[in-house]
């Protein structure tokens, strides 16, 4: 069994992929050739917003982010410790200090809450991250926001698709960043992201950015990085979108199928807030004895990951940025959440014999 089923989906598109891929080999504009505008375009209307940037990865669609709003040393920018290293390490390196807030225990998304405490002069802007597909309470944050003039930039490079109080994630904020990783809801055969916005004047700037700060050729108004995402990659998620309503709806009642076969186990499972979805990402849950339990899927064939094993503010890299005892909800999901396999394609079969095995674990 695979854990993310990357094959059936290529089975199912392999001819609109090839289809899509051969266009770029007999075309030869591999780095910003006519596939990359295509898909923003396509993107930006999927988004609902006037401006998409695609961009070498979801780690470079943040660092981006934070270089057009001018973000650097002296500055903070508030953000979880529950997540993948990326939200914090384009903060580092940025220049600017990344602020933990602690998470909500049901959702393992930022406690919206607790921001307005972390809030100081120094503050620029909140990264909230979308963990495991299901938007943070952008209403509340947005407020906060507005209220201190800071910045947001949504984390969303596991959301893309999802949905909160009827909008898309990425068109939630000042900025949206998502990833195309394989493994993502909407991923690509290798690395790439986007950054997604409404102003004109930040899009401007990301795009010179993505080109080492160029305004025109070999004329740089700005420092930048090298953040274009191959046109081959965008072809990819181009073939992929033709079928990527399906496969959010199945990701949907996948995840709602998930939550009905473990109703009557003694686990925790991850709360979806009833004004938003979640696109299951990975779906995880929470196990007191979890290594006891994933041993016991591995003895079974049922693969699982950990999503996050140790918060940021425990890493060696970061653990300056806060006090060991911080964030107690934070530490708490490390020790307890593992994910279950979920992909668009993983067959109620399948299911059945993961919820199985899941509960001969336990």
């Amino acid at each position: 069994m695979q854990f993310i089923d990357l094959k059936a989906q290529y089975a199912a598109l392999r001819e609109s992929i090839q289809v899509r891929m051969n266009a770029v080999l007999e075309h030869g504009q591999y780095i910003m050739g006519p596939e990359v505008a295509e898909m923003e375009a396509a993107l930006a209307a999927r988004v609902g917003v006037d401006h998409c940037i695609s961009v070498a990865s979801g780690t470079e669609a943040l660092l981006i982010a934070l270089m057009a709003l001018d973000i650097g040393p002296g500055d903070e920018v508030i953000t979880t410790p529950f997540t993948f290293a990326a939200s914090a390490e384009t903060i580092v390196l940025a220049g600017a200090t990344p602020v933990f807030v602690d998470i909500e225990p049901d959702t393992c998304n930022i406690d919206a809450a607790l921001i307005e405490a972390a809030i100081t002069p120094r503050t620029r802007a909140i990264m909230p991250v979308s963990l495991y597909g299901q938007v943070a309470d952008m209403a509340a944050i947005n407020a906060i926001a507005a209220q201190h003039g800071l910045a947001v930039i949504e984390d969303a490079a596991q959301s893309f698709g999802a949905t909160y109080q009827g909008r898309p994630s990425c068109g939630l904020s000042t900025f949206g960043a998502t990833s195309f990783f394989p493994s993502k809801p909407l991923g690509c055969y290798g690395d790439g992201g986007a950054l997604f916005t409404n102003d004109a004047a930040l899009a401007q700037a990301a795009r010179e950015i993505r080109v080492h700060g160029q305004s025109k050729r070999y004329h740089h108004s700005r420092i930048g990085v090298g953040g274009r995402m191959d046109t081959l990659q965008c072809a990819v998620v181009l073939a992929k979108l033709e079928r990527f309503d399906w496969e959010i709806e199945r990701r949907l009642a996948l995840g709602d199928r998930y939550h009905q076969l473990l109703a009557d186990l003694s686990l925790r499972r991850l709360v979806v807030r009833p004004d938003r979805d979640c696109v299951w990402a990975q779906y995880t849950v929470f196990v007191e004895q979890r290594a006891a339990v994933q041993a016991a899927l591995q003895a079974a064939g049922i693969p699982t990951a950990i999503h996050y094993p140790i918060p940021l503010h425990h890493q060696p890299a970061y653990a300056r940025f806060a006090p060991q005892e911080a964030c107690p909800h934070a530490v708490r999901a490390a020790a307890q959440v593992l994910s279950l396999p979920m992909s668009a394609d993983l067959s109620e079969a399948d299911q059945d014999r993961i919820v199985a095995a899941l509960r001969q674990a336990l």
